[in-house]
């Protein structure tokens, strides 16, 4: 779980950085974290794919971090953004 959270921390700070507040979709936030330097092949615990980051991001949905908006494809609101 805590290793979760991280992967949602980096996230949470890559999007804030971004400064979007508008909902994103998993590969979107995929380009933010390669932008960012936190998609490559020596960073450790780097998101493989869009399907890894929609993964942490609905898990994190459960807490209330997230909301999902289910269209086509997802889109996802960190709530702080909101």
């Amino acid at each position: 779980m805590y290793v979760r959270g991280q992967e949602f921390d980096r996230i949470q700070a890559v999007i804030a950085d971004a400064g979007t507040d508008q909902p994103l979709t998993a590969r979107e936030i995929l380009t933010l974290l390669d932008e960012h330097g936190e998609h490559d092949e020596n960073h450790v615990g780097t998101f493989e794919s869009a399907h890894e980051v929609a993964t942490v991001l609905g898990r994190q949905a459960q807490y209330g971090d997230v909301t999902v908006i289910r269209s086509s494809p997802y889109r996802y609101q960190i709530c702080g953004n909101l």
